[in-house]
């Protein structure tokens, strides 16, 4: 099993990042997605959640507006698109699969800076 994040980097506050989380060694279609972050010293939050066939969405309210999560189940990918970056959104970001309690995947993280 295999989460891989991508995309991340130095940005300044209200630019863009798109992150990419490519997966495999499972079945990528039968698990929901997210994205955590982590900033320092701070606990991991979920930023954005989609279910199985990406019809369904939700975002913690410190990101609701700015950014959008996606998914290719064709591509086994899930994507972070984040706009309108603020100081505040710096952290390292992690793609995380779920199927049920106790069976859930989780990526290396990539590291969002957001600094003028």
């Amino acid at each position: 099993v295999q989460l891989v994040e991508s995309g991340g980097g130095l940005v300044q506050p209200g630019g863009s990042l798109r992150l990419s989380c490519a997966a495999s060694g499972f079945t990528f279609s039968r698990y929901a997605m997210n994205w955590y972050r982590q900033a320092p010293g701070k606990e991991r939050e979920l930023v954005a959640a989609i279910n199985i066939v990406g019809g369904s969405t939700n975002y913690a309210d410190s990101v609701k507006g700015r950014f959008n999560i996606s998914r290719d189940n064709a591509k086994n990918m899930v994507y972070l698109q984040m706009n309108s970056l603020k100081p505040e959104d710096t952290a390292v970001y992690y793609c995380n699969a779920y199927l049920l309690l106790g069976v859930s995947y989780w990526g290396q993280g990539t590291q969002v800076t957001v600094s003028s």
